[in-house]
């Protein structure tokens, strides 16, 4: 059997959304559990996309495979009209085997976005992102207001889940308080992961 691991898992069209996925990802390791960065491809209008099973670039594609042994999960899209990108829902719409199976069920889950704009719906992505993870049966962990970078944040940051004012162009990189808050949500999930396997044993 793997090491117990937490699958950040997220679609990005930009590289804001992956950069906040390799930040969760250090705390996740910083947290002591393993990080395993999985993407999902875009979807087409006309079809489903025909894609090569390995992303020329970037992190290998998720597998029902990854979510169902995950030790928890941290979910990340950028926002489509305050809610998910079609493509992470996609995926998610597709893990009703899980979900019979209660194969998530009790596991720690948090969520991550990224905007163009600073109130272009970052709460109502987190929100609604949050909605098949409760479905699941998973465990939400988000920000609380320990992390002082919530409440020093000029940019993104909700309690929700770690967020990131990417600006209209998508380049602003992510300020001290974004990675701040993008690498506390990363480590609770890996230290509320390795309680709940503690307390299993």
């Amino acid at each position: 059997m793997s090491n117990p691991y937490i699958l950040v898992l997220y679609y990005s069209r930009h590289g804001a959304t992956a950069e906040m996925a390799r930040q969760i990802a250090r705390g996740v390791e910083l947290g002591g559990l393993e990080a395993r960065l999985r993407t999902v491809p875009a979807v087409s209008p006309e079809c489903s996309a025909v894609v090569p099973e390995i992303p020329e670039e970037g992190a290998l594609y998720a597998s029902l495979e990854d979510l169902q042994h995950c030790a928890g999960l941290a979910l990340g899209s950028p926002t489509r009209f305050g809610n998910m990108a079609s493509a992470l829902k996609h995926f998610i719409d597709g893990s009703s085997s899980l979900w019979l199976s209660g194969a998530l069920v009790g596991k720690p889950a948090g969520v991550f976005t990224s905007t163009a704009s600073l109130h272009g719906g970052q709460e109502s992505t987190l929100l609604s992102m949050l909605l098949p993870l409760l479905h699941h049966g998973m465990l939400v962990c988000g920000l609380p207001y320990s992390e002082n970078a919530l409440l020093e944040t000029q940019g993104g940051g909700t309690p929700y889940g770690a967020s990131h004012h990417a600006g209209a162009d998508g380049k602003r990189p992510l300020d001290e308080h974004e990675l701040a808050l993008c690498r506390a949500l990363g480590q609770r999930l890996a230290e509320t992961a390795r309680r709940l396997e503690t307390d299993r044993g």
